[in-house]
This record gives C-alpha cells, structure tokens and sequence, in this order.
C-alpha cells in the first residue's frame, strides 16, 4: 500500500489488503461522514447473514487496515454492514468515485495491481465472498434419465471491468473459466462467469471453499 499518515505511517499485510479490495469491489462503498469540514469517509461491506464466518472475516480484515480504531456493524435487510471510519478510505481504494461502479470504469493502481499480482489468490477469494458463490450444478441426463450433479464456483457482477479482473486474474492461476450472460426482466444485466472443471474447482477448494 501507498504510506498513509495520520499522525503515524499506517500500512497493512499485502495478502490482507487483496482480500479486502476484493470485497471492497464487490460489495463495498465508501460515503463521507459527520462534518463534511472533517472529510471523514465510511467503507461499507455488505455481507450476507447467511454466513457469519465471512462477516467475521470481513471484520478482521478491515481491522487489519485500521487496528486503533473500531470496526462497526449495522443490521440491513438480510445482511450485515461491516463499517469502518477514515479520512485516507478514498486513498486505500481509489476506485471511489460519485456513482454507481458499473456505470464507470473500475481499472486498479499500479501499485494496487502489484498487490493483486503477488497475492491473486486472496483477491479471488475476496470477490467470490462479495459476488460469487460455489454449489451444485444439476443437469438432466442426455437420455432423459435422471440427473447428475457436479460442484462448481459462479460469480457475477454488474461491472465487466470487475468481471474482468477477476478472470484475468483467474488466467494468471491458470483456473480455467466460462463466460456467461445472466438477464432477467426489470433487473440489471450482469457479467457472470463459472469455474466448473473437476480440477478447477478442487484448486479453487484449497483457497476458496464453500461459504461458512
């Protein structure tokens, strides 16, 4: 990370740091606070109820960034906002910008994709807990009888540029991947993509796994 100063040089594990822009890409805002004289911003990370482990997780990484200070939490509908307070959120994750990241190109800091480039895998880790998921694919046999059923990771966002940072990162693992084209009426057309080979998918296990 670039020095940050409040008072006192601030900086965090790299590894720690590509998890949470991950998450941060995903699921995260950050919005200013209080005063605006202050200019004290607040990162958000939705994170679903479902899985507690990862807000857990997402808790400890924020207090990884920011080990003096609080991190907080706020109940919405069917998840949990993991918050923390800073002046220096838009200096960590400068992809911060008015509107909404899929009307906006999303394109890392050299600094940022050197992180990414030295940890992918925390980073993949990250998006996945943000916007992805790993079950089971069920498919109808050719002949009609039955079905069969195989593992496999998804993950989609509104955003091709974070779609595309997350395969092109799953291309420097050399994880194999298929695109796809998720459209529903009255909502948002997304990017989405699945790692469905056996041997993937058991890759992806050892940094990855299933939601907890």
């Amino acid at each position: 990370m670039p020095p940050l100063r409040t008072g006192s040089q601030t900086s965090c594990p790299a590894d720690t740091y590509s998890y949470l822009l991950g998450l941060y890409l995903g699921d995260g805002c950050i919005s200013q606070v209080g005063d605006p004289q202050k200019k004290v911003w607040r990162l958000r990370i939705a994170c679903d109820d479902k899985w507690p482990g990862l807000i857990e997780e997402c808790a400890d990484a924020i207090a990884a960034i920011r080990p003096d200070h609080k991190v907080g939490r706020a109940q919405a509908l069917g998840c949990t906002m993991v918050h923390g307070s800073w002046k220096h959120w838009p200096c960590v994750f400068p992809q911060h910008a008015p509107g909404k990241k899929h009307e906006r190109r999303i394109v890392l800091e050299s600094w940022q994709q050197e992180i990414v480039d030295e940890h992918p895998r925390r980073f993949v880790r990250g998006l996945m807990h943000s916007d992805g998921s790993r079950g089971l694919n069920r498919i109808r046999r050719r002949d009609g009888q039955g079905f069969y059923e195989y593992p496999r990771y998804l993950f989609a966002n509104t955003s091709r540029d974070i779609v595309g940072l997350m395969t092109t990162t799953l291309d420097q693992l050399e994880n194999p991947w298929k695109s796809h084209a998720k459209r529903q009426p009255d909502v948002l057309s997304q990017s989405a993509i699945s790692i469905s080979r056996k041997a993937a998918v058991a890759r992806m296990d050892t940094f990855v796994g299933p939601e907890y």
